[in-house]
């Protein structure tokens, strides 16, 4: 059966305890947060990126939806192929108001 809502679509990006930042997609930011953080943990069946077997999740510094996962994985990759200090810039233009 055909889903008749559209799914919303997440692009990410993390920062780690080593002050490196990881960028993703997802459908559920909090439960790839979780998977990631599981990973960090040691936890070896965890389904969060390898990229945090070296490196614990600290805080995420930006989230934008888009209303497909072709939009969202466009703007993930433009975002992965920024310097770290344009992905930084990037996230002070989309601060949390609880971040302000």
């Amino acid at each position: 059966m055909a889903q008749c809502e559209e799914q919303q679509w997440w692009v990410y990006i993390i920062e780690t305890d080593k002050g490196k930042l990881y960028t993703g997609i997802t459908v559920d930011v909090e439960r790839r947060w979780q998977e990631h953080s599981a990973v960090a943990n040691g936890n070896t069946k965890a389904r969060g990126a390898k990229f945090f077997r070296t490196q614990s999740p600290q805080k995420i510094l930006y989230r934008q939806a888009f209303l497909s996962r072709s939009e969202a994985s466009k703007q993930e990759a433009l975002i992965k192929s920024k310097t770290h200090a344009e992905k930084l810039q990037l996230c002070r233009q989309f601060l949390f108001p609880e971040d302000k």
